[in-house]
């Protein structure tokens, strides 16, 4: 893998660059849609190339318990599995480990929690993170880490940051054995800063992490439930302390202001649950009135409005989603009415029809957002 930036904003710290990996270039700044369990719910892998998605991200933990990751490696890897030729980002479990606190028992070498699909006790440690990502063959590996809750003490953040270095240091260590699987032998690792909103606690877990000299790297716990401006007041003053040469990855991160904001402060990668979520909930991404009007002048993500089709508002409303939106859903002409029809009727159809929109909102905003830094207007 390589990173090569290709252009930096004159007026913000917005950047344009290409990530390559053995799956092909990603064009940055780029959001990942999260394919859970090797999936994107209601699509296909080639309806997502459609939809110009550059990569995928998928979910250690749940691939893991089902089906196992060595039934992925016999299928020839997760690429050949789920069908996607182009890059993957498998995350760690860590994540899981956080939202499994209830379940869950830290321990120096790992962490054992209970499986959220029989009860089953399992013992994640950073090794067995790694060997599973490596047996799944995707091209970006993590790193396992601790994230701390928000809100938490400075105890808890300085033991998460401890932890999440220790970790990561072994994470290092077992990536650079030799690989069973030969798909994997092109993975890069990303570490994973920590430290909650404790300016020293980040920047010291950044050093740390630094000094290990990682593939790239990500900012993780900032999208545990604190306020945006505390996350954008932590990324102003880590971001210019992470190296310009690697990527620099926002998990977690969010809806599409916070996204341009936070291209604006130098972050390169994305990944929520936002728009794939909210579309089978009910939730769909439109642009407004206001950014018909200015055109393509207008900030990418400034006008746009989330509504809720379920409403009775939408009931005999036949015109398109949004007459703006080059989706398939909206260029087959699909209605709220019709869409609003599907959803109550608990039509399956609804959630490949709305997630199709909701995503491509999304990596329209990236394109936008590419082509603002590429014409200095960002």
């Amino acid at each position: 893998m390589s990173f090569e930036i290709s252009k930096k904003s004159d007026l913000s710290s917005a950047r344009l660059g290409e990530l390559t990996t053995s799956h092909g270039v990603i064009k940055t700044p780029f959001f990942m849609p999260i394919a859970t369990a090797g999936a994107i719910k209601g699509l296909a892998a080639t309806e997502m190339k459609r939809l110009g998605a550059q990569i995928l991200l998928a979910n250690t933990y749940h691939l893991w318990l089902r089906p196992g990751e060595n039934v992925v490696a016999q299928a020839g890897g997760l690429h050949e599995f789920m069908k996607w030729d182009g890059p993957i980002l498998t995350d760690s479990g860590g994540y899981q480990v956080f939202s499994l606190a209830k379940t869950r028992k830290l321990l120096p070498d790992g962490v054992e929690f209970q499986s959220h699909l029989d009860g089953e006790r399992l013992f994640l440690s950073p090794a067995k993170a790694i060997e599973i990502q490596q047996a799944l063959g995707s091209d970006i590996v993590m790193v396992l880490d601790e994230c701390a809750p928000y809100p938490c003490t400075r105890p808890e953040a300085e033991a998460a940051v401890t932890r999440t270095t220790n970790w990561a240091r072994e994470c290092k260590t077992q990536n650079q054995k030799p690989k069973r699987n030969h798909k994997s032998e092109n993975q890069k690792l990303f570490g994973i800063i920590q430290g909650s909103v404790y300016k020293d606690l980040r920047l010291q877990s950044a050093k740390e992490l630094i000094e290990l000299d990682f593939d790239g790297y990500a900012v993780g716990g900032l999208a545990v439930g604190e306020p945006a401006e505390e996350m954008f007041r932590v990324l102003d003053y880590l971001v210019p302390e992470l190296p310009a040469d690697k990527p620099r990855y926002l998990m977690g991160v969010g809806y599409p202001e916070q996204i341009v904001r936070a291209v604006q402060q130098g972050i390169d990668m994305f990944d929520c649950v936002l728009p794939t979520r909210n579309a089978r909930h009910g939730s769909l991404f439109i642009k407004t009135e206001e950014s018909a009007a200015v055109g393509k002048e207008y900030l990418p993500g400034q006008y746009y409005e989330v509504i809720k089709i379920e409403n009775e508002q939408y009931r005999d409303d036949f015109s398109v989603l949004d007459e703006n939106c080059n989706c398939p859903t909206c260029q087959a002409g699909y209605s709220r009415a019709y869409l609003r029809h599907l959803l109550t009727a608990k039509e399956p159809l609804y959630i490949s029809l709305a997630t199709a929109h909701n995503l491509n909102f999304y990596l329209h905003l990236m394109s936008e957002l590419r082509r603002h830094i590429s014409q200095d207007k960002f």
